[in-house]
């Protein structure tokens, strides 16, 4: 779904475009420019700090790298004091954050959330959810979270539950 790995059977189309009818290198600049990932394991760059990890997606875009708006985006996500700080100087609740203004930093049309809470405490991961589906909602943009955690389910719009492969209803 988020087009990171091919399906077994089916199709994913997204904005009208079936992802996998496009070459490799057009599903990557496709995804960089439409789609937005949050992982459980945060996947930033130990030797950069918090505003040169969130530029990363512009700069395989190739687009001007807008660092006022990394900056921007970092401080509606509460780290606007921990700009210059490196992952190792951040709790995993602020690695977490700057994971989210990274996949928020191109604009995407969607953001994919896998297990974004799940190396967080409850309150921390309940404080984060709130800021994701904010950010998210004001920008009027779709958000899919994976998720073994009932609660961070109920959260949203629509609940699907995946048994063996398939979607329950």
């Amino acid at each position: 779904l988020a087009g990171l790995e091919r399906p077994d059977s089916g199709s994913v189309e997204i904005d009208g475009k079936s992802l996998y009818a496009l070459s490799h290198t057009e599903q990557t600049k496709f995804r960089n420019a439409k789609i937005g990932y949050v992982f459980q394991n945060y996947f930033l760059l130990p030797d950069l700090n918090a505003v040169e990890n969130v530029v990363i997606p512009s700069l395989i875009r190739g687009s001007r790298v807008n660092k006022e708006r990394a900056i921007e985006i970092l401080t509606k996500v509460g780290l606007g004091n921990r700009l210059r700080h490196r992952p190792s100087e951040l709790s995993g609740g602020e690695q977490q954050r700057v994971a989210i203004a990274r996949a928020l930093i191109n604009d995407p049309e969607i953001v994919f959330a896998d297990e974004p809470t799940g190396n967080l405490d409850s309150s921390t991961g309940g404080e984060l959810m709130e800021t994701l589906m904010k950010l998210v909602d004001e920008n009027k943009k779709t958000l899919i979270v994976v998720t073994h955690d009932a609660k961070l389910a109920e959260l949203g719009d629509r609940e699907l539950l995946l048994a063996d492969g398939r979607i329950m209803d």
